[in-house]
């Protein structure tokens, strides 16, 4: 059974997400369509901007003229096709070829949902405009640009993953379960950093790759602060001057995943299904974080990620952890990285 709209547009999410489809099918059905059609939507936003060939002006120009016609204010799309042909990725490439199937999507919702989807894909499309601006000029002239600061750090990891814990921590509230206003805010707050959070480990994970693609997100005033140039993550044997700082980093993306093992905490035990979509990213990250601490992250050679055998076991892990009083608290308490 499709858990979208149609058989077509759930392949297509299936195809373009490792991590993510393993969630969604864990949400309850009231939210599971918006919720991955949303992904979609957002995915499409992601392939343009980070398509690595292209000149940074055309991309902007697809993207903002996508985003204009998703939320209404344009009615012609730009012709995917050339973008489609480029692409590395045939899922990503089948992707462009069915925008229009993908926005149609949007209709089988209830107007309130359709809002929050938009609203958030707003945020998201915002933040990978000023990804090209920051980062496409360097890339083409065969550079590195990094971040400047911090605050532009975190600013960056609300608009495209922040915004979606505000999405997720809304669409619940709708349809699924009920707080006080007071604890309404905490949840929402939570639900930023949960966010936040998933994307950090993105950034820290994938520091070799965007460097190669001139983009650096460690912030250029703390590599100054130990004297490095973003150029001197190309080469691993800074690691142990880097390492220090990247650990820092780690340690910021820890107290995130606190943030969010808080949110979790605050999900009614009777919605089985909402706590268990947001365990597994959360014990998918715990370990990913753990692995960063161990290994080369400026080796470019060498790939960290949680294999498809450990998200399986996470997954029989979890579903014990929710049929046992505590077994939630005590399982992501065990799983957590220890500095």
């Amino acid at each position: 059974m499709p858990v979208l709209v149609n058989e077509k547009i759930d392949s297509l999410l299936e195809t373009t997400s490792r991590s993510f489809y393993p969630t969604l099918k864990y949400l309850p059905k009231k939210t599971r369509g918006q919720i991955g059609l949303l992904y979609l939507l957002a995915r499409v936003a992601d392939t343009i901007a980070d398509s690595k060939v292209g000149e940074t002006e055309v991309l902007l120009d697809h993207l903002s003229a996508y985003n204009d016609v998703v939320q209404g204010r344009a009615a012609d799309l730009p012709d995917f096709e050339p973008l489609a042909e480029v692409q590395t990725n045939e899922h990503e490439a089948e992707l462009l070829r069915n925008v229009p199937l993908v926005i149609d999507g949007l209709k089988h919702y209830q107007d309130d949902d359709q809002k929050r989807m938009l609203e958030c894909l707003e945020v998201i499309v915002s933040g990978q405009i000023l990804d090209l601006e920051r980062f496409g000029p360097a890339n083409e002239g065969g550079g590195i640009s990094a971040l400047p600061t911090d605050e532009e750090l975190d600013d960056y990891t609300f608009r495209v993953a922040g915004c979606v814990g505000v999405f997720w921590t809304k669409m619940s509230l709708a349809h699924l379960m009920k707080l006080p206003p007071d604890e309404e805010k905490l949840f929402m707050e939570r639900g930023v950093r949960f966010g936040k959070a998933l994307q950090m480990i993105n950034i820290l994970r994938d520091i070799p790759e965007d460097l190669r693609f001139g983009r650096c997100y460690i912030p250029e005033a703390a590599l100054k602060s130990i004297g490095l140039e973003p150029e001197a993550l190309m080469d691993d044997t800074n690691l142990e001057i880097f390492r220090p700082l990247y650990d820092r980093y780690l340690d910021l993306t820890n107290e995130h995943l606190e943030e969010a093992t808080a949110y979790i905490q605050m999900i009614p035990d009777t919605q089985f299904r909402l706590k268990a979509s947001c365990m597994l990213p959360v014990l998918v990250g715990q370990r990913t974080v753990t692995l960063l601490r161990e290994g080369n992250i400026l080796d470019s050679d060498e790939r960290i990620k949680v294999t498809r055998d450990e998200m399986k076991t996470y997954a029989k892990k979890l579903l014990r952890a929710l049929l046992i009083p505590g077994g939630v608290r005590r399982l992501l308490e065990k799983n957590k990285d220890a500095p």
